[in-house]
């Protein structure tokens, strides 16, 4: 049902229909008491979502309005709900009190307004958040058009903990930035959004793209508007930023203040990205290596849940960041592998560092909220808790540390004491979720407090004892003294004893029930104005209490950040040396070379799983793709054995390893040294995409040309079973192609998987390239995969036996395996040879797109003097054959 203004609703449900007009986009949380109420389409969209109870309340055009609500208590629930849908949620709350609405007539309606739009990425409630992932909002902005000229710019930052950051993009690898950072939330320009070229693009993050007006990207005002929100009147101590990035940033703080209403985020000032810093992952490579997820969406099974050790929140942000986006400087890379170093030599204090660290509370996240408006009595308890373990983590290190480390100890030493001197000293032990409960400041820190204190509790000793004292004047024994919102304190008895007291002195009756009576008194009316007093005058003084103290963390919030930082980073070089000793992994070695050595490399998810499951050892493997000792490009191995040999296990291992070096871990090997990986790309495993119309051969081309279109000479490549999803012939010449192309255009190091045992022999051909295969036994007809690989060609693919192994019936097994010898006797001698030698060496590889034949100038003249609308048939039949005929002179 859609709403019509011009009908004549009732006062209540015409201001219900105003507000929802100015959020048209969002489900409208309308506050009614206790409870948020929906209406109307909202209603029916918010009962299928949570699948809470659609009802109606009143008329509107004749017809039954539809109303659906969820309790204010509980709200942050159902939101994570509709969140995690993708709904963007407007939160009305009553915006005065209904005293003063009813002075303006018994009719009028209390004041109500949006304070609050919550979308995904917007999201500040700890209840609503996964405390190891960040939660990113991004803006991406496009300046110049939408020609291959565009400069691109992304602007993202975390509310929940004040991050802020940009970087410049391109169109060409625009994918693969937003894909590092994985946001909840982009805010595109509307006529970005509507760019067609940009549609494939947007469909895959579906709810997630949030188009805006394009005011909020003006380039021109840009700069203003960052100065100006963070108070600055330039922004050159910040550092240089592009136009596109200003653009971008200017949106994101437009889009916070359009969202956050009146409250103010706490942004850190921003931090530029520069290019080339990190390494280039694109999407089809992060999914085929489940850096993050896995390919189901799962954190279990990825790489981060295989090596995540953090004891803290804010640490399993950061190792989750450090993942998503290794780093390609070597000196960089390395203070971090000496920051791990210093931890797994310095055993005992590694775990109780650990130990101070476990249960530590988020102090970023505590942060955000009390700026916003949002903090509770908890988010003050979570900066005092933070603080001393920071202090005893500072203490527990020492002063001999690397320089990482060090710069971090400066962060927690810079620490405000008084600060947490003063949290200790006003709060209570254990204290509420909300301020309005009250109890939260510690007995004796406040004397007024006190004294309010004892007398809203001697008033409560008061009503017990009026009490007995009234149940022992009338003689009912059952005589109660109760409280609800509506009648106040009130006097109860059984129906029978108050029909006694109907008509007594003093007792005025107040409400008949069912089975009882309720009376009040002058007495306890007296009684029960001192308690509210008292109460009021207690949560008065509280909520001054924390509003003090919310001020004084907010102004400390820089140093608290920085210290939070500190601790995060602490945590993840204590969580990798854990890992490191526990698996024994090593250091590597990294540098600005282009040798890539792994000497018994292992998968560390495959090996986690086996220490988990069967308790089997990993089967460890070398990998040398390093160029010649005399200098050159990396190596190409072109890999052959059976499925389930290990092919793909052993790829995709040695990406991790890269990935992982360059992370700032040690690594699942003996030893290893590898020269910095600019770019990592991977085209492992068959995938389709409907949506857009791909098949899986498909998919597998366009990755495979994004592949030999950007790799240069840093890149690392791992390739699995290119060609195998169209005809043989076609499969191999593809494959064949795809690496003469890695060997003499990228140049780069790359490991290539294949069932095309033809293309072996390219190794006598090409300079660079290494056979090696996977080994495996035959024992009584059956295959005994070793997992090893070692130099060489395999003879065969095994594909019979593995599918005996997967189960196919025997009749089919049986006969698979009589065709597969009739193919074998048919198949000429020294085809695999003959192939390579009747081919010109990368003779169509090397030869760039030529230009279309020039159309000779008498064809051309001919074809300028002819008008084909001004011919008839016999004559364009003519002319067909005159045009034939200088074609045919023309010179070559």
């Amino acid at each position: 049902m859609t709403i019509d203004r011009d009908a004549a609703p009732t006062p209540m449900m015409a201001q219900y229909i105003e507000i929802k007009a100015a959020n048209p986009d969002c489900l409208l949380f309308y506050r009614m008491g206790d409870f948020y109420e929906l209406f109307f389409d909202d209603a029916a969209e918010a009962s299928r979502a949570l699948g809470i109870a659609l009802t109606k309340r009143g008329k509107h055009q004749g017809a039954d309005i539809p109303m659906a609500g969820v309790p204010v208590v509980s709200a942050d629930e159902y939101l994570q709900r509709l969140i995690g849908l993708g709904h963007r949620v407007a939160v009305c709350e009553q915006i005065e009190d209904p005293a003063e609405a009813r002075k303006r007539g018994a009719k009028s309606v209390v004041r109500r307004d949006v304070v609050r739009l919550v979308t995904p990425g917007t999201i500040t409630e700890e209840a609503l958040l996964d405390p190891g992932r960040p939660n990113f909002l991004m803006a991406l902005a496009r300046l110049g058009g939408s020609g291959d000229n565009a400069a691109y710019a992304l602007a993202w930052t975390d509310l929940s903990t004040g991050t802020f950051r940009l970087a410049e993009s391109g169109r060409a690898q625009l994918e693969a930035d937003i894909a590092a950072i994985e946001p909840s939330e982009i805010v595109v320009a509307e006529p970005v959004f509507h760019d067609a070229a940009l549609q494939p693009l947007f469909r895959r993050y579906g709810r997630r793209i949030q188009p805006e007006p394009q005011a909020l990207f003006d380039g021109t005002t840009a700069e203003e508007r960052v100065c100006r929100f963070f108070g600055v009147a330039t922004l050159e101590g910040f550092g240089g930023f592009g136009r596109a990035e200003l653009s971008a940033a200017a949106a994101l703080i437009a889009y916070l203040g359009k969202t956050q209403m009146a409250a103010r985020p706490g942004l850190q000032r921003p931090e530029r990205i520069v290019a080339g810093s990190l390494m280039q992952i694109d999407p089809a490579t992060r999914a085929s290596l489940e850096l993050t997820r896995t390919i189901s969406g799962k954190r279990q099974g990825s790489l981060l849940s295989a090596i995540d050790r953090t004891r803290t929140g804010a640490g399993a942000r950061l190792l989750a960041g450090r993942l998503a986006a290794p780093l390609t400087d070597p000196a960089a890379i390395r203070e971090r592998h000496a920051s791990v170093g210093w931890f797994v030599d310095a055993a005992s204090l590694r775990q109780r560092l650990r130990e101070a660290l476990a249960g530590l509370p988020d102090i970023e996240r505590a942060l955000s909220r009390l700026s916003l408006g949002r903090g509770g009595p908890r988010d003050l308890a979570a900066i005092r808790d933070g603080l001393d373990a920071a202090m005893a983590v500072g203490a527990l290190l020492g002063d001999e540390l690397p320089p990482e480390l060090a710069a971090h100890r400066q962060a927690l030493a810079a620490l405000p004491g008084a600060l947490r001197d003063e949290l200790s000293q006003m709060l209570a032990d254990q204290v509420p979720l909300q301020r309005r409960d009250g109890g939260f400041v510690r007995e004796g820190a406040l004397p007024a407090l006190d004294e309010a204190r004892t007398l809203r509790e001697d008033a409560r000793r008061v009503v017990a004892e009026l009490q007995g004292r009234y149940a022992a004047e009338t003689g009912i024994r059952n005589l109660r003294i109760k409280h609800n919102n509506v009648l106040g304190y009130f006097i109860e008895v059984g129906d029978a004893q108050g029909r006694a007291l109907v008509g007594v002195a003093d007792f005025v009756h107040r409400q008949t029930m069912a089975s009882a009576m309720r009376f009040s008194t002058a007495e306890l009316a007296e009684l029960e104005s001192r308690i509210a007093g008292a109460a009021a005058e207690a949560l008065r003084l509280e909520l001054e209490c924390f509003d003090r103290l919310a001020g004084q963390v907010d102004a400390a919030a820089d140093t608290l950040r920085q210290g939070a930082a500190a601790l995060a980073v602490i945590d993840v070089s204590a969580a990798l040396a854990e890992l490191a000793v526990a698996d024994d992994w090593v250091a590597p070695v990294v540098d600005d070379s282009l040798a890539f050595f792994v000497e018994c490399g292992r998968h560390p998810v495959v090996e986690a799983a086996l220490k988990a499951g069967s308790g089997q050892p990993f089967v460890a493997n070398d990998c040398d793709l390093s160029p010649p000792a005399d200098g050159g490009a990396g190596a190409i191995w072109l890999i052959t054995g059976p499925n389930m040999g290990g092919k793909s296990t052993f790829l995709r291992q040695n990406a991790l390893i890269a990935v992982l070096a360059q992370v700032g871990s040690y690594v699942p090997a003996t030893r290893a040294h590898i020269g910095v990986v600019d770019r990592l790309f991977s085209r492992v495993g068959a995938s389709d995409d409907l949506a857009e119309g791909r098949s899986t051969f498909m998919v597998e081309m366009v990755e495979t040309a994004a592949i030999l279109n950007q790799a240069g000479e840093r890149a690392l490549v791992i390739l699995d079973e290119i060609g195998r999803g169209t005809a043989t012939y076609d499969g191999l010449s593809i494959a064949f192609a795809a690496v003469e192309h890695l060997h003499e255009v990228n140049r780069c190091r790359a490991l290539f998987a294949t069932h095309f045992h033809e293309m072996t022999a390219l190794a006598a051909r090409l300079s660079r390239m290494r056979n090696a295969t996977m080994r495996v036994k035959e024992w009584e007809g059956d295959v005994v995969f070793l997992h090893e690989v070692k130099p060489g060609v395999a003879d065969r693919s095994y594909g019979i036996q593995v599918a005996k192994l997967a189960g196919l019936p025997p009749s089919v097994v049986e006969r698979a395996r009589h065709v597969l010898e009739e193919l074998e006797k048919g198949e000429q001698a020294g085809r695999r040879t003959a192939l390579v030698d009747d081919l010109p060496l990368f003779s169509a590889t090397m030869r760039r797109a030529e230009a279309p034949a020039p159309v000779a100038a008498p064809v051309s003249d001919a074809l300028a003097r002819l008008d084909p609308d001004a011919l008839s048939p016999r004559e364009a039949l003519e002319a067909l054959y005159q045009l034939k005929a200088l074609a045919g002179s023309a010179p070559r």
